[in-house]
């Protein structure tokens, strides 16, 4: 891969760390008026209103169902769509209602060591390695430090081991649908966003108006908030989701779940005035050493060149 889309692709990782660590707070602030099912729907819609008109407007529009291999490109934006989207948000959403704050953090830090195996047999080049494995591991224990023991506090919910395993699959989930994005042949990239999209939002939207339902009186400040979630954490990052995973793999693109959990505790500090946990430097020199070891061959051949 040549130093200028190796450089872009670090660029766009840290950007969507950035976009998703932020993205807590918003939720925070959006679920003062409106309930958890329909900010996933409200998001999921808005993100695929709003790269719908990106696509129709500077792109090629939505992918073509007829000609060379159209069939095939949506059955992978639809697997998309359902594991990367759909799927996951209604287990986490589910799940975190009878599990510690923290355990879905955790389970997310699982991703990258979900990816390694399935990339290994199914994504040519993509290799595991003994590096990797444990610079995902150092990695994950670096996220569990920061998060504390506290994540694995048990709630004493009879549905406490379902929602568990919800969080589990969620973050399974999430590793099929980076592998289905990088399986899927060649074809516009933000087409294939937007498709990716309109067609979660055709699953999950009704989901969320049977158990939830339209909700009512919305502040200001919500709908603020999800705009937010909608064009940004949702519709510019599946953008970039896809740019990065189609250019440097999955396995690369896992490495955002270690980044997550960090900039939503600065962000907590520097905007909510939340108290900086004392794990914080800890937890970064692990995540950014595991980061480092794992990805060790190619930040030589980035910075030699």
């Amino acid at each position: 891969m040549p130093s200028s889309i190796a450089a872009k692709n670090w660029a766009k990782l840290a950007l969507l760390g950035v976009i998703w660590g932020a993205s807590f707070m918003f939720v925070s602030v959006a679920l003062q008026t409106v309930g958890p099912l329909m900010i996933v729907a409200a998001r999921i819609s808005l993100g695929a209103v709003f790269l719908l008109v990106l696509a129709y407007s500077i792109g090629n529009g939505l992918p073509p169902i007829k000609g060379r291999n159209g069939r095939i490109i949506w059955a992978f934006a639809l697997a998309m769509g359902v594991f990367s989207n759909a799927v996951p948000f209604a287990l986490l959403t589910w799940g975190q209602q009878f599990v510690a704050s923290g355990f879905a953090g955790v389970c997310m830090s699982v991703v990258p060591l979900l990816v390694l195996p399935l990339a290994h047999f199914a994504v040519p080049g993509d290799r595991m390695s003994l590096r990797r494995l444990v610079g995902f591991v150092i990695g994950t224990v670096g996220v569990v430090v920061l998060i504390g023991p506290q994540a694995f506090a048990s709630t004493d919910n009879s549905l406490e081991m379902f929602a568990r395993l919800a969080c589990v699959g969620a973050a399974g989930c999430y590793a099929v649908g980076s592998i289905c994005t990088r399986l899927c042949p060649d074809v516009d990239r933000l087409g294939l966003a937007a498709a990716t999209l309109l067609l979660a939002a055709v699953i999950f939207v009704p989901y969320a108006l049977l158990n939830e339902g339209l909700p009512g009186d919305v502040s200001g400040l919500s709908l603020i908030a999800l705009l937010y979630l909608g064009i940004l954490p949702t519709g510019v990052a599946q953008i970039l989701l896809v740019q990065v995973i189609r250019d440097a793999g999955p396995v690369f693109m896992s490495l955002v779940n270690y980044q997550v959990p960090i900039w939503s505790v600065v962000f907590g500090v520097l905007l909510l005035a939340e108290p900086l946990p004392p794990s914080l430097i800890t937890a970064m020199a692990l995540i950014l050493g595991g980061v480092m070891l794992s990805q060790l061959g190619a930040l030589r051949r980035l910075f030699r060149r």
